[in-house]
């Protein structure tokens, strides 16, 4: 935060906040982006799913190719349910 930030929040009575969030990781946007892809995929939308995200999705065996078609894995489900779970709580 820069000198001038600080005067005016101080100034505003503004609260300082010097916490900042850190970006988040490769593993955690592939995890946000997993329900999402794979509902377009249910709706057979896959050429709206960037490239990158099915080739790092096929890499880490959430996805696989079954007779032209791509599915979810076994550990793709696994992730799948985690991150239902954590969304209903």
């Amino acid at each position: 935060m820069s000198r001038l930030t600080r005067i005016r929040a101080s100034q505003s009575g503004a609260p300082l906040s010097t916490t900042v969030m850190p970006p988040k990781s490769r593993g955690q946007m592939l995890r946000d982006s997993l329900l999402p892809t794979v509902e377009l995929l249910g709706q057979r939308n896959a050429s709206q799913v960037g490239d990158e995200l099915l080739a790092d999705y096929l890499a880490l065996d959430w996805l696989e190719w079954n007779g032209g078609t791509l599915r979810l894995t076994v550990i793709g489900s696994n992730v799948c349910e985690q991150l239902l779970r954590a969304g209903g709580k």
